[in-house]
């Protein structure tokens, strides 16, 4: 039985591919699903303009994905919790895995092909060499091909 689910979201169109995913488990009413946004760090403290006054602008952000986040959360029938988290995303994934025990990670994937995954990475692949627990990986659907 799956006991602990923790679903990484990150705010882009495949985040309702993997709701739409997780909706199609059977969820036990025991189970506990933690909704999780990780919000990528800036690679730098040299990219803050220097010639302009710095407003704190981290909580507008955070705001919007507790909301949608939220929002996925009153659809879930069983014990969800939010998590938004800031850091490197992969990483931060499987911490919280390992922190809430979960039995299965449901991540989507961008589907990044070529030089674009050697430059970006790949955050569902890296969360499946290094997580301790089961990870489902989201593919998005593409449109039909026309014929």
């Amino acid at each position: 039985m799956i006991n602990t689910i923790l679903v990484a979201l990150d705010g882009a169109d495949l985040s309702e591919q993997v709701i739409a995913t997780l909706h199609n488990l059977k969820l036990e009413t025991m189970t506990q699903v933690i909704l999780a946004h990780v919000i990528s760090k800036p690679t730098s403290d040299l990219d803050v303009v220097a010639d302009r006054p710095q407003v704190e602008t981290e909580d507008i952000p955070y705001r919007a994905i507790e909301k949608k986040l939220q929002s996925y959360q009153e659809k879930i029938p069983c014990k969800t919790e939010l998590e938004i988290v800031t850091g490197d995303p992969a990483e931060e994934i499987v911490r919280l895995a390992n922190i809430y025990q979960a039995d299965l990670i449901l991540i989507g994937s961008r589907g990044l092909t070529g030089m674009k995954r050697i430059l970006q990475g790949s955050v569902s692949s890296q969360v499946v060499t290094d997580a301790s627990c089961s990870v489902l990986v989201v593919k998005p659907v593409l449109p039909a091909t026309v014929k």
